[in-house]
This record gives C-alpha cells, sequence and structure tokens, in this order.
C-alpha cells in the first residue's frame, strides 16, 4: 500500500509539473498537450509498485488531467462548462485528440511497465 501510495504522489507532482508546464509553453507559441498526462505517468512511474491497478487509475487520471487543462486552455463558444465540453471533446481537432491519446498512453504505460513481477522470467534462474 505504501507503493502505492508513492506511486499516486510521484502521479501529482509530475501532473501539477505537467500543467503547468503546458500554459508555459503556450505562452511561448508552442502546443504541448501531452505533457499533462505524460509527465503524470514519468512521476508515477519513479517508483515500482507489486499490482497493476495503479497504473489503470494513473491512465484514467492522464485522461482526466489533459481533458481538464484542454479545457482550461479554451473551451466551446456555446456553454463553458467541462460537462459540455467532455460531451462534445470528438468536436475538437485530430492533432488535439492524439496529444490526449499519448498523454493518456504514456499515463498509463510508464507505471504499467514498472510492475514488479513476482516470477521469474521463462528459461532464468529464480533469484
Amino acid at each position: 500500500m505504501k507503493q502505492a501510495a508513492l506511486v499516486f504522489g510521484g502521479a501529482v507532482l509530475g501532473g501539477l509539473v505537467g500543467y503547468y508546464v503546458f500554459f508555459w509553453l503556450t505562452r511561448q507559441g508552442f502546443y504541448g498537450l501531452v505533457l499533462p498526462g505524460g509527465l503524470l505517468g514519468l512521476g508515477a512511474g519513479i517508483v515500482k509498485c507489486r499490482s497493476r491497478w495503479p497504473s489503470v487509475i494513473c491512465g484514467v487520471m492522464a485522461l482526466t488531467l489533459g481533458l481538464f487543462t484542454r479545457w482550461q486552455f479554451g473551451h466551446f463558444d456555446e456553454d463553458p462548462s467541462f460537462r459540455y465540453f467532455v460531451s462534445h471533446v470528438h468536436q475538437l481537432s485530430s492533432v488535439t485528440l492524439l496529444m490526449l491519446a499519448a498523454g493518456t498512453a504514456i499515463g498509463f504505460w510508464v507505471p504499467f511497465r514498472r510492475v514488479e513481477s513476482d516470477y521469474a522470467p521463462s528459461g532464468s534462474p529464480p533469484a
């Protein structure tokens, strides 16, 4: 349980850094929507965990943070609510959707690949 708490602590720190770096980059003229979810995953991946469920939760957190960040950057003119934004997310540009998908994938995959297995790979002697 301690490892999972450390994973989520790293995820929160990485997500905060990604959120603020995204807005810093937009002020410089760049668009890096992959950063909030990606840095969330990198922060979560610092600590190895024995369970797979934290990586699934980190993937959901990365998607949610990516959507929230994009909503904060610019919402739809018809209705500025987050609920309306999420229900019309399919109207965003292809680049935005690809960056959201990449950030979500990194947010899931980095903690997932850091899961400690309880068995040795086939052909290797047990440790």
